[in-house]
């Protein structure tokens, strides 16, 4: 998948009811990404949802395609050279993102060293009190 450029398409029809209705749809490179977590000071955190609604705002679109933007958070996790805090990103509901090239336990120890406060449940682990700690990207 080529994520060096963003693409806007239809949203399609079975996409309705995830979207709210027909409308454009971002598909995110990884420049757009990238330009969203670098405002995310550390100690903040962004969740995939919001996430994928500011990219959506940038560019005037009803959505943003949740699988391309988990996708484009998983290149960055797995490039050596990148400086992106991509480990900012935790899920809707506070839960660590699995399927990043460190797992949960290595974005759980980035958070730890942001100064992010993490519990270890039983399932999963997540951050503690994470709605709190979401940056308001206006």
């Amino acid at each position: 998948m080529d994520f060096d450029k963003d693409e806007i398409v239809d949203i399609k029809e079975s996409q309705y009811g995830f979207f709210g209705g027909p409308g454009k749809m971002l598909l995110p490179s990884r420049h757009s990404v990238e330009s969203v977590l670098e405002k995310v000071p550390q100690g903040k955190l962004l969740t995939t949802d919001l996430l994928r609604h500011k990219l959506a705002d940038m560019f005037n679109v009803r959505g943003t395609c949740p699988v391309t933007t988990r996708k484009v958070l998983q290149a960055i996790s797995a490039d050596p050279d990148c400086a992106t805090a991509y480990w900012r990103v935790v899920n809707q509901n506070g839960d660590l993102i699995a399927n990043n090239a460190d797992g949960v336990e290595g974005q759980s120890a980035r958070l730890i060293q942001d100064g992010v406060p993490v519990e270890q449940g039983a399932k999963k682990p997540k951050v503690r009190d994470f709605k709190a700690r979401i940056v308001d990207l206006g």
